[in-house]
């Protein structure tokens, strides 16, 4: 009896040179927080992304969205908006420091954060004299978000724009790099991103002030003494020796893996885009998506999860779209700027199998299922 293999919607993918840098880090004993793999890693990211981006190795794309909250002067009471349509990482950090989350719906064309609802969220708050403190922006599965719009918009009320790039690293707006495009960039490293290092994220910055700043809330805002000193409240968020590590092997291959992924979305819409009941999202002029995950919009909820389920039966992962935050049970007193668009994707969109390590057996085997499916 032959057994089909699992297929994972996202899985890690090793470039081969991980091993070594680790290796390399038990050899030296570098095993504790720190070292020559941390800086490593952070000039390879830094190099990859160009125009002297300074970089903060952490432990996660959550801890650096905390931190550049904090480093923008967000604290209690204070109002942030935040994209609806985004995984909850996006928001949670808001709660931490005690300021209250401002949901924005998105707009059709990049299903990202929509420039008119931000604008609406942002007259609102000053209506009622509460300006915005900050605004947390995403590139949607690799999408970017429409840069210029938004950044007009936050230019013109001087309110700073953290670019939360964790599904959006290897994508470009104009040819220019995302995470770099914006007040305070974030990325993730997590298992199924499109580089890992297991756990781990990183801030992005133009300004060496803010790096340093950023480092020194992430090691727990040790003061320069010879005894432990603290005038701040810091944090355990650096990234490890160890993992960093792993961080400099997957840099090594990062084109490689954005190519990858481009692929699996192309080969699905030259297999599925002729149905009339599939749709895709495309990339608007200028803009490069790293294809994270490659996602498709059905007609209904009911064919969505007719796929999925079928998928499922066959061992193979696909997953819904994110649920929009304004829907979510622990955020449901939070004010929204809706107009449907988030829920509308939510319920009709899936996420297929995308990871850069997929077999054309694999992908032949998703596309037979959906076609068998939508025909039958």
């Amino acid at each position: 009896m032959i057994t089909k293999t699992k297929i994972w919607l996202s899985s890690p993918h090793m470039g081969g040179n991980e091993q070594n840098y680790v290796q390399e880090a038990f050899d030296t004993n570098w095993i504790a927080p720190l070292g020559p793999n941390v800086n490593a890693f952070e000039d390879a990211i830094g190099n990859y992304l160009g125009n002297s981006m300074q970089v903060a190795a952490l432990s996660s794309g959550t801890a650096a969205i905390h931190l550049a909250l904090e480093l923008l002067g967000v604290t209690y009471g204070d109002d942030v908006i935040c994209q609806s349509f985004t995984f909850s990482a996006s928001a949670n950090p808001i709660t931490y420091l005690g300021a209250r989350p401002i949901f924005v719906d998105s707009e059709r064309e990049t299903w990202n954060i929509s420039p008119v609802l931000l604008e609406q969220a942002i007259k609102d708050g000053l209506a009622n004299g509460k300006k915005p403190k900050a605004i947390i922006a995403v590139h949607l599965y690799g999408m970017p978000y429409k840069v210029e719009e938004i950044n007009e918009i936050a230019s013109k009320y001087d309110i700073p724009v953290i670019e939360d790039s964790a599904e959006a690293l290897g994508s470009t707006y104009k040819n220019r790099p995302c995470s770099s495009l914006g007040t305070i960039g974030i990325l993730s490293f997590n298992g199924n991103k499109i580089i890992t290092t297991s756990g781990g994220g990183a801030l992005i910055t133009k300004d060496g002030g803010l790096k340093k700043k950023a480092v020194f809330l992430a090691t727990q805002a040790r003061d320069n003494a010879p005894h432990y000193e603290h005038t701040h409240i810091g944090y355990n968020y650096r990234m490890s020796n160890v993992l960093a590590g792993i961080g400099r092997g997957q840099m090594e291959v990062i084109e490689d893996r954005v190519n990858s992924r481009r692929s699996n979305f192309e080969y699905y819409k030259s297999k599925l885009a002729r149905l009339s009941e599939i749709e895709f999202l495309d990339e608007p002029n200028d803009l490069k998506s790293n294809r994270w995950l490659s996602c498709i919009l059905l007609p209904s909820y009911d064919i969505r999860e007719k796929i999925r389920l079928s998928l499922l039966e066959e061992d193979i992962e696909s997953r819904p779209l994110w649920k929009p935050m304004h829907l979510q049970p622990v955020f449901l007193d939070c004010k929204s700027f809706v107009d449907g668009t988030s829920e509308d994707l939510f319920q009709r969109g899936l996420c297929l199998p995308s990871g850069s390590n997929l077999q054309q057996e694999d992908l032949d085997r998703v596309v037979e299922i959906i076609l068998k499916v939508i025909t039958q």
